[in-house]
């Protein structure tokens, strides 16, 4: 490559700034902790029972909230300062780990405790991916919305699906509490470099003068009128159920089938990692190639492959690449996803308006963790994955039938319209210090 080539790209490449990289840095950094946490409690479920719906169980109480808080998270990050939201709820999350620590070293650590935790876990994330994904477009600039959402992808599938597991499967070998205390010191580390961020979205208490209820509604109003943001919020949910089933009856399908031990089934999540650290790092690249209609077909083929190679092929090694490729599919979904919310949503409706698409989209985990809890009892965990391979074989083919309609490319507001006047004067108000 030349030099004026190499001076090319970089003049391409975006500056994100110093308060994306903060953004970015707790993002690393909570992801890891999180990580030990999601290696470790279904391994502490397994010591307390062997039940699979109770070990599922907790998978369901952690992704419960998505589904009962998911509104009224949305109208709370767009009424108050995200920032300080962020630093709480994180020295929140910080407090209640070292509660569950304490109670394991206490000997009052059951699965009751277990399962609180998990719950105000689940709240906690509820409110910090939403306002961090409305955050976001207020500190980067337009250009570098596809960059941006991938590094922060990048640095949460790494910390959660890769460095985390391996290192709470270790800890938790060395002692069951160890990864629960370091994952409350991560989210301590993390409200400090929220709290350093400089810019924010500017507060504004009840914008259309109206009530709580009716702040609510205008965001699911707006959704559910957008008729492609709606039909992906309805396709995200088949998704998420199928994976959340898969990932909730891991731990016993890596136990009972694949003979592995605590170490053995961190490596498994692991193997998830790198295909997310890959895809999120090719993911605007593809998406450039392909188009966002194929990059979203492309998604949905991989994840139908993964779910099919783990029902099919009982082997360590096939499971650890169809992880992968699960990972990869996932990834490269939210990078084509979040910045078409991005950019679609006015910004005054862009946390409720995310709100709802959540509640939708994630409305599929919890339900997807019971009904892999059940029918893993019932018929084995290779069952779960054959029934996941089903309903993203249907998504696939629905996928493709959008795709040569050109849904997206449809759904863009042209050039001059007023959306992309007023995204444009916020991005020019959103670069000043």
């Amino acid at each position: 490559m030349t030099s004026s080539t190499t001076d090319r790209a970089d003049a391409q490449r975006p500056v994100l700034g110093r308060d994306f990289s903060r953004l970015w840095w707790s993002a690393a950094v909570s992801s890891l902790g999180d990580g030990a946490t999601i290696a470790a409690a279904p391994l502490l479920a397994t010591r307390l029972t062997d039940d699979p719906r109770l070990i599922g169980a907790a998978s369901v109480a952690f992704t419960a909230p998505f589904l009962l808080f998911g509104i009224p998270a949305g109208l709370l990050v767009d009424r108050v300062d995200i920032r300080a939201m962020m630093v709480r709820v994180d020295v929140g999350r910080a407090v209640l780990l070292a509660v569950l620590t304490a109670g394991i070293l206490g000997g009052w650590g059951g699965l009751p405790l277990l399962y609180v935790c998990m719950f105000l876990l689940g709240v906690g994330e509820v409110l910090c991916r939403n306002a961090a994904q409305v955050l976001v477009p207020f500190i980067t600039p337009q250009a570098g919305l596809s960059t941006a959402n991938a590094r922060i992808m990048a640095a949460q599938e790494a910390g959660t699906g890769f460095i985390g597991p391996l290192v709470g499967a270790l800890m938790f070998g060395v002692a069951t509490a160890l990864p629960f205390g370091v994952d409350a010191a991560t989210f301590l580390c993390s409200a400090v470099l929220i709290s350093r961020i400089r810019r924010t979205r500017p507060v504004k208490r009840g914008p259309d003068g109206s009530g709580v209820l009716s702040e609510m509604l205008a965001g699911a109003r707006w959704l559910f009128s957008h008729h492609l943001l709606r039909s992906l919020a309805l396709v995200s949910c088949l998704i998420n159920l199928a994976g959340s089933a898969m990932l909730a009856v891991l731990v016993v399908h890596s136990g009972k089938e694949l003979g592995l031990g605590p170490f053995g089934y961190g490596v498994l999540l692991a193997c998830q990692a790198v295909g997310a650290v890959l895809a999120s790092r090719f993911a605007p690249a593809l998406t450039e190639r392909l188009g966002r209609e194929g990059a979203l077909v492309a998604t949905a083929v991989l994840i139908t492959t993964s779910e099919t190679v783990l029902a099919a092929v009982p082997s360590v090694y096939a499971a650890g690449v169809a992880l992968a490729i699960f990972a990869c599919g996932t990834v490269t979904w939210n990078v084509v996803v979040v910045v078409l919310r991005q950019t679609l949503v006015p910004q005054h409706l862009l946390g409720r308006a995310n709100s709802v698409y959540r509640l939708v989209a994630w409305g599929g985990l919890p339900v997807g963790a019971a009904a892999g809890g059940v029918v893993a009892a019932a018929v084995g965990t290779r069952a779960v994955f054959g029934a996941g391979a089903v309903v993203m074989a249907v998504v696939a083919m629905g996928l493709l039938v959008g795709a040569r309609r050109r849904w997206i490319t449809r759904a863009e507001p042209a050039p001059g319209t007023a959306q992309t006047q007023t995204q444009t004067q916020t991005e020019a108000e959103t670069q000043t210090d």
